[in-house]
């Protein structure tokens, strides 16, 4: 697959300084992509290269704080898949989880960065395992924050964004009052769903977030991206055979860390232990007081743990006898009990290794 990379730096403002913006035009989709393109390790050498895929509703900003922390260990980019951020909807309308892979594989194969360290978060998360089991050419490792795996029934707080795949729903609920509710107040309303402790959103990022919802909300196509990507997430659920995550999450390879948070709304922490089962090389990271965007709660912490995984990847194969991954089959504390750091309120978390 070829295409025509095209660079368009984007002269917006922002609270922070940001890396250069691109749009990459792949077939049948034109990405924007932020990040620096070929940057440096401190002796000189080139950094291995990894991409960063956001979740539901969200963009490449949500990865600004975690690939500023690994800058000096990478050479990372963030892409907006197609209808959120500053990309366009996909020209054939195709908002399936099959169709963001696809759109992820165009630009990998179009920029010919690959392979990558592949991070992703939530409907991201998803993303990345169905293109590491069907591409894994492309794949170094894989870093899933709360991804979007099965989870049946799902949480109960999680419900309201499923019922944005229920047909006629989106409908109604365009037609309902917003009761006088404000940018700012709906903006709140997200933020409590992500993010564990609300409160600690800087002011300056919850400006941000408060700017971009109302950017959203004036695109024509915002509601549709967001409702189809929705169905699609519920579609991906129920498939069976092997398109199915789960069947797909037992053919990576690479080696995998898993980030959960005890306090996250959406993906519940229960499916760790069915996800730590399913890789065949995982590690485990639980942050007792973040919610679902791990990365721009603890940034810090998540980066720590994905520094030892990407040192692991360098080092190259290990025994199983000194190996990482042949020790412990649970987190610590196991999946329903209490990790390292949690007991002191610091949000810190701990990792194991598990194998199968």
């Amino acid at each position: 697959m070829s295409a025509e990379q095209q660079v368009e730096p984007m002269a917006e403002g922002g609270t922070r300084a940001r890396a250069e913006v691109r749009t990459v035009e792949i077939p049948g989709a034109v990405l924007a992509v932020s990040g620096p393109v070929g940057t440096g390790s401190p002796d000189g050498g080139q950094l291995p290269p990894a991409l960063f895929v956001h979740g539901l509703g969200g963009s490449s900003d949500n990865w600004t704080e975690l690939m500023d922390e690994l800058s000096d260990l990478v050479d990372g980019e963030a892409l907006d898949l197609p209808g959120f951020g500053r990309s366009a909807p996909p020209a054939d309308g195709n908002l399936s989880l099959s169709g963001h892979v696809r759109a992820v594989i165009g630009y990998l194969e179009a920029s010919g960065r690959g392979p990558v360290h592949l991070f992703g978060n939530s409907l991201g998360g998803a993303v990345a395992v169905r293109l590491a089991a069907l591409r894994p050419d492309l794949v170094l490792s894989l870093t899933l924050i709360s991804p979007a795996l099965p989870e049946l029934p799902p949480q109960r707080t999680a419900w309201p964004t499923g019922l944005l795949a229920v047909p006629g729903v989106p409908a109604l609920m365009r037609r309902m009052p917003s009761n006088g509710r404000s940018v700012e107040d709906a903006t709140e309303g997200l933020l409590r769903l992500v993010y564990g402790d609300v409160a600690s959103v800087p002011e300056a990022q919850r400006a941000a977030a408060v700017a971009e919802y109302r950017r959203r909300t004036g695109l024509p196509y915002a509601m549709q991206v967001l409702v189809g990507s929705a169905r699609g997430i519920v579609s991906a659920y129920t498939e069976r055979g092997e398109q199915s995550l789960w069947r797909q999450a037992e053919q990576v390879r690479v080696p995998v860390l898993l980030v959960y948070g005890l306090k996250d709304r959406l993906v519940s922490y229960r499916s760790a232990r069915r996800a730590c089962a399913a890789f065949a090389d995982a590690r485990l990271l639980v942050l007792p007081e973040s919610g679902h965007v791990a990365m721009m709660e603890y940034p810090a912490q998540v980066a720590r743990a994905a520094r030892e995984l990407l040192a692991e990847v360098s080092a190259g194969p290990v025994t199983a006898e000194a190996g990482p991954g042949t020790a412990a089959a649970e987190p610590a504390g196991g999946p329903g009990g209490a990790v390292d750091g949690g007991a002191h309120g610091d949000g810190d978390g701990s990792v194991a290794n598990v194998s199968a």
